[in-house]
């Protein structure tokens, strides 16, 4: 391969690749939550460049793992804002990134945050700690004010069909 050729490569590469990629560092505003299966939750990262120059062209991606091991987790599910574009960050500057999710499996769920380059510069991506997430279990017998619904209308059902059932009773005694 031809010198110009190769430098011409490499310079893409480069101006392709985050300028400050290994000075990038991720943390979130807490390392721990405790929820209930259904609720709703905001986390936040925080993306800080530590870097001489500004870190451009990256994507922060949102991951979310069972850390037990016993159940599917579809990321999907527990958040619908995965990957997030980022703006340039000044050399000593950060962006912070709201996470929405919802707690859809119950156990012991490790969420974190992935920054890597939007170019695909085989890079290692730097990720933040790990968010232990534990989403407790409901167990109700009244879910939504529906027992009352349940219960309420097969009763209903069966008193008129009881009434309808005396009527007739009723008046065929009257007829005979």
């Amino acid at each position: 391969m031809r010198p110009a050729r190769l430098a011409l490569i490499l310079g893409l590469l480069l101006a392709f690749a985050p300028a400050a990629q290994t000075g990038l560092t991720v943390s979130n505003d807490r390392t721990a939550l405790a929820t209930k299966l259904g609720h709703k939750f905001v986390f936040h990262s925080t993306i800080h460049n530590n870097g001489t120059g500004p870190a451009g062209g990256l994507v922060a991606h949102l991951n979310v793992v069972d850390l037990s091991g016993h159940t599917y987790v579809d990321p999907e599910d527990w958040s619908s804002h995965r990957t997030r574009y980022l703006a340039p960050i000044r050399a000593g500057a950060s962006t912070t990134v709201s996470w929405p999710m919802n707690a859809v499996n119950s156990g012991t769920i490790g969420v974190y945050v992935a920054v890597l380059p939007r170019s695909g510069a085989p890079v290692p991506p730097t990720t933040g700690p790990t968010l232990r997430v534990r989403s407790q279990d409901r167990k109700t017998l009244n879910s939504a004010g529906i027992l009352p619904l349940a219960l309420g209308l097969p009763a209903l059902l069966g008193l008129v069909a009881l009434s309808v059932h005396f009527r007739r009773a009723r008046s065929e005694r009257r007829t005979s």
